[in-house]
């Protein structure tokens, strides 16, 4: 078993675990002298405990429950510039979740409506202060995208090798 998956041996108790597997693969019926203890049957036939769902309700999910999260901490914080400018940033972060879930452009007004109604009317921005333009969001999401298509390229071995269609191009000729 140990030379199926050499990389395991760095493993910290992997000779212990071998004989493990050996006992369950044998049904706990071998008689050998172990150098460990033999294992339970009922430990390894017993089911993992049950983890219980969050059943915490998300009122927007576009935003998620951490960004619920934050918006109640700087709420807390005493007013100034810095809980302005906190603000300020979380407003265009949500900005960018509400785009990234719904595709379509959103006015400031709802942006900062949810931030009300999610800060129960602690946070609001000054009338001055203006969120990031959703053009400009839409540009920077469309820009990761390709980012990641780039490197799913790259990382599976596809795109194009500009090197050997430049000598196909030279040898055709």
């Amino acid at each position: 078993m140990g030379y199926l998956n050499p990389q395991l041996q760095n493993i910290t108790d992997f000779k212990h675990k071998l004989w493990d597997h050996l006992f369950v693969i044998s049904d706990f019926k071998l008689d050998v002298d172990s150098p460990y203890p033999i294992p339970n049957k009922d430990t390894f036939k017993s089911k993992p405990q049950r983890v219980p769902y969050p059943n915490n309700k998300i009122k927007y999910k576009y935003y998620g429950v951490n960004m619920e999260t934050m918006i109640a901490k700087i709420a807390a914080l005493e007013d100034g510039a810095r809980k302005e400018q906190i603000t300020q940033n979380i407003a265009n972060f949500m900005k960018m979740s509400y785009l990234t879930w719904n595709k379509d452009t959103v006015d400031d007004t709802t942006i900062l409506g949810h931030l009300e109604q999610l800060s129960g009317a602690k946070l609001k921005l000054s009338e001055t202060a203006k969120l990031n333009h959703t053009n400009e969001l839409l540009v920077l999401s469309k820009e990761k995208e390709r980012e990641r298509e780039r490197e799913r390229k790259i990382n599976r071995g596809g795109g194009r090798n500009n090197k050997n269609n430049n000598n196909n191009r030279r040898r055709k000729k």
